[in-house]
């Protein structure tokens, strides 16, 4: 990643390398074509119309999305085939608002319980175009998703519910590791979990058109078979996580903080005016501190306050002047994305232009 940033811009703020960010989306699109497999990319990690413009623009198949309130930002941006990929409890205000969604776009919803597919089933029923529905299954980060083995259970659920049974998916969250051969072994159980739970639709009629699975660690680990489908979402951006497990480089870094030195109050220490208002509170096992700073990259950001990040250098270092304008890449990119208004984009180290964050804090 360049570390030339804008001259006179007011901190704290988010910028993006366009440039590198075009190279991340064009890299995953050229392995989707070479391996024969579709590309919805998750658009919580960017939460951006100028983006999702650019990936459809590539190839992908449609875009994924974690609540009603995206799905509604996107489908007005344009997106004609979405996937809220969220074991959605429907309610009143949910039925209506996923019924006007179905009369401008084709819309999945994922499920993973009985109840949950016959309440959303009663909700659409009779809708423009049919609701598709796909089953999530756990794959080995239990978090959410069924057993592979009861994925006909929920299937059978939903095809009486007059749900079309899309197929199955899964997040292979476990596969966030430093260890490349951990991030292959999530990848091969969420093939094996995923196949196992489209064998199970297909034994009770309902082929499973859709085996989607695959987050930024595991993609890159995707090998031909029954995984049609990936939905990575951290990729178009990376971060500080991405860059410690070792799924990208340096130069892969496109979106980060920009901070100015507000005190120096030791020699080994600074503070920069960014901070969990900004940066995000999310801590990683593998980053140690608060976010990675590329023009410091032996630096420790040791604590967030609000408004500030607390920067301690290794001894021997020494601290930038006042007023001097510092990177910071955050720990994880999908927390600030959300917490700001637009982001600054740039090229050569000159903003271009400025994006807004259209599905900031569409959370429900």
């Amino acid at each position: 990643m360049s570390t030339g940033l804008p001259e006179g811009m007011v901190t704290p703020a988010l910028v993006v390398d366009v440039d590198v960010m075009e190279r991340n989306i064009s890299r995953l699109a050229a392995a989707a074509r070479a391996g024969g497999f579709a590309v919805r990319p998750h658009a919580k990690a960017h939460k951006c119309l100028e983006i999702a413009d650019r990936q459809i623009g590539v190839g992908a198949v449609g875009l994924t999305v974690a609540t009603v309130g995206e799905a509604e930002v996107f489908a007005r941006g344009g997106a004609t085939d979405l996937f809220i990929a969220y074991p959605l409890w429907v309610d009143d205000s949910k039925a209506g608002r996923l019924r006007r969604l179905a009369e401008t776009t084709a819309l999945r919803v994922g499920a993973d319980s009985v109840e949950s597919v016959q309440r959303l089933g009663r909700a659409v029923r009779g809708t423009a175009r049919p609701v598709e529905v796909v089953i999530e299954v756990d794959s080995g980060h239990h978090r959410t998703g069924v057993l592979p083995a009861d994925a006909a259970i929920v299937g059978k659920a939903a095809g009486d519910a007059g749900l079309d049974v899309a197929g199955v998916f899964t997040f292979p969250g476990h596969g966030y590791r430093r260890d490349a051969q951990a991030r292959e072994q999530a990848a091969r159980e969420e093939e094996v979990a995923l196949g196992e739970a489209a064998e199970v639709l297909n034994t009770v009629g309902l082929p499973a058109r859709v085996v989607s699975g695959g987050s930024t660690p595991t993609a890159g680990h995707w090998k031909p078979g029954v995984v049609n489908e990936l939905r990575p979402g951290v990729y178009v951006f990376n971060d500080a996580t991405q860059l410690a497990i070792g799924t990208c480089s340096a130069a892969d870094l496109a979106l980060r903080a920009v901070a100015t030195v507000v005190s120096v109050p030791a020699a080994g220490r600074f503070v920069l005016d960014v901070g969990s208002k900004v940066l995000g509170s999310d801590r990683s096992p593998w980053v140690t501190g608060h976010g990675y700073l590329p023009g410091f990259p032996d630096a420790t950001v040791t604590s967030l306050s609000e408004h500030h990040a607390t920067v301690v250098l290794p001894e021997g270092v020494k601290a930038p002047a006042l007023g001097t304008v510092v990177a910071v890449v955050p720990n994880h990119v999908c927390t600030p994305v959300n917490l700001a208004d637009e982001l600054f984009i740039i090229q050569g180290g000159q903003i271009v232009d400025r994006w807004a964050v259209a599905a900031r804090g569409a959370n429900t």
